[in-house]
């Protein structure tokens, strides 16, 4: 289960981080700018990705949530083709939403699949590997896409890579099968009857101060992430001097190891030491964003690929311990009933902060910088997210001493 959910995942991150893999040869032939590739990975792609996730959680709540799932990966695959296909801006942009729209129904009813899979203790480590499917989609997306561009054509790598997923799609539903909510929680007390109640559930998730600083903390985070990985490839390219051949090698190895580690080391932490305190889902991504910091900004400013690489490792290392935190304490936050739409509001914050914010401002910035004619426009709009580090680890220390000071909660709607 836990590999079949994650292989999709894989599919899931593919298909999001092509647009900014490919940036180079989708700006040369569509002639957009930065500003517009950002709007079309960010704002654009997050609108529909985060709202249209709200609805396909309450229904996964209610439903199959792998019928979910396989259904999903159907629509963002088809769509992924159609971003191969796209001639123009507006039916890039088109394209990419729909995206968006079916990767809303991929993530949170998986989260509450593998909730209802493992029991508390073991959730960090089973979180931790099913979000290998950001890295190792980036990473095989990287090596990949950025080799079929470079030997034919950057549509090739679209094209091909929806047509994997249509087939993926169509083999889910056969592979895993629909766990019993809540069977991994046998000592959870809830109310006699209670249902998921789809305004309950919202309005208190947002009452509830540790989802919410847990959400808007993740949310800053991936101002960063989102920020670079969207822009990462375009920046190598433009500003370190690599080629597309180079990244297909180098940069995919620096994705493959530093977020990959990342995942793995942070759900190991957390179900070690979740156990004596929950403080530290919080402390633990305080600390990783506090180390990672320096690493990003060297990396920002070194002259030369290779220094810029080591640096950008260490940096996904630490930058990726939030998320294991953040989804594992959020699931175990919530009655059984409530997972799939809770992670589908931890990703509405998280994605309209992180993925809506992060490259639209980034490719704004460059664009500010480029039409003020000042050298080196996309290193200075990269600069410009170093304080959304200083700002998440404030907010993960708030969220440690919440839950320093409350017991945890029975559910969140009653």
């Amino acid at each position: 289960m836990l590999g079949a959910l994650t292989f999709v995942y894989v599919l899931n991150f593919l298909d999001r981080q092509l647009l900014g893999i490919l940036a180079k040869p989708i700006e040369d032939t569509l002639h957009i700018s930065d500003g517009q590739l950002g709007l079309i990975g960010g704002l654009y792609f997050a609108l529909f990705y985060c709202l249209i996730a709200i609805p396909v959680g309450w229904l996964a709540d209610k439903g199959s949530r792998v019928t979910i799932v396989a259904i999903a990966c159907a629509i963002w695959s088809a769509a992924t083709i159609a971003c191969g296909l796209a001639l123009s801006f507006p039916q890039l942009a088109a394209a990419r939403m729909a995206v968006g729209f079916g990767e809303a129904g991929g993530v949170p009813p998986s989260y509450a699949i593998i909730a209802d899979s493992f029991p508390p203790g073991r959730r960090g480590t089973a979180y931790g590997l099913y979000n290998l499917g950001p890295p190792v989609g980036a990473a095989l997306g990287i090596a990949f896409g950025a080799s079929i561009a470079a030997a034919f054509n950057w549509r090739y790598a679209f094209v091909g890579i929806g047509l994997v997923g249509i087939v993926t799609a169509a083999l889910l539903k056969a592979v895993v099968r629909e766990p019993v909510r809540g069977a991994m929680d046998p000592d959870r007390v809830d109310e006699p009857g209670a249902k998921p109640a789809f305004r309950g559930t919202v309005r208190l998730f947002f009452a509830n101060p540790v989802l919410l600083l847990a959400s808007i903390a993740s949310g800053v985070t991936q101002l960063v992430t989102y920020g670079l990985g969207n822009f990462a490839v375009l920046f190598l390219i433009r500003e370190k001097g690599m080629t597309l051949h180079q990244i297909a090698v180098w940069y995919a190895l620096v994705v493959a190891i530093g977020m990959s580690g990342g995942m793995i080391l942070s759900g190991r932490v957390i179900d070690r030491l979740s156990r004596r305190s929950r403080q530290i889902y919080a402390t633990a991504p305080a600390w990783s964003l506090a180390l990672a910091m320096p690493f990003y900004l060297y990396f920002v400013w070194v002259p030369g690929w290779p220094l810029a690489l080591i640096a950008l490792t260490v940096a996904m290392v630490f930058n990726y311990f939030y998320l294991a935190a953040s989804v594992a304490l959020v699931q175990e936050e919530v009655r059984p009933d409530q997972r799939v739409l809770a992670g589908a509001l931890l990703l509405l914050v998280m994605n309209l902060t992180g993925l809506g914010l992060g490259p639209t401002f980034v490719g704004a910035a460059s664009d500010f910088f480029a039409h003020r004619h000042m050298p080196h426009p996309l290193q200075i709009a990269l600069y410009c997210l170093t304080p959304a580090y200083g700002l998440a680890i404030a907010l993960f220390a708030w969220l440690a001493h919440v839950l320093k000071s409350r017991q945890p909660n029975k559910g969140i709607a009653r």
